[in-house]
């Protein structure tokens, strides 16, 4: 799985103009399945998602982690993370998981991060989504599993 950690000041996702997920302070992220990513694979993102030390402690130094801050999370799939941009001018997405196995693995994600976390919200996996965020930094990482 594919990543894409935004450290937040708030941040929303729309579908059709309706707010469909919205935290405060915390994290944005964009999550990509690809063809062999599994439970572990979503386990282990979720592991590093609630603790990779990325907010400030008292000193300014990246020593806390989301669940250090008790910041929110809101996971959006993203399934364009997942290609392959390596030669030519258009993406191929020939490395990104199939829809079927994509959505199994993000809703298992979601599900484990509501039961691990009291702040999670989510995009609404498929649809055509306006994210809106103020990144706080910016500070941005890339994870993979």
């Amino acid at each position: 799985m594919k990543a894409l950690l935004q450290r937040v000041r708030g941040a929303r996702v729309e579908v059709a103009g309706e707010i469909v997920g919205a935290v405060d302070q915390g994290l944005l992220v964009l999550v990509a399945v690809e063809p062999d990513d599994t439970r572990t694979s979503a386990d282990k993102l979720l592991h590093k998602l609630l603790n990779y030390r990325v907010f400030s402690d008292a000193e300014g130094k990246m020593n806390l982690s989301l669940a250090d801050v008790g910041g929110g999370l809101l996971l959006v799939s993203q399934f364009t993370l997942a290609a392959d941009t390596k030669s030519g001018l258009r993406p191929s997405f020939s490395t990104a998981a199939p829809p079927a196995l994509g959505e199994e693995l993000f809703d298992y994600l979601l599900s484990q991060a509501k039961q691990m976390h009291g702040t999670v919200a989510s995009g609404r996996f498929g649809a055509d989504m306006q994210v809106h965020l103020v990144n706080d930094g910016p500070v941005t990482f890339l994870l993979q599993t």
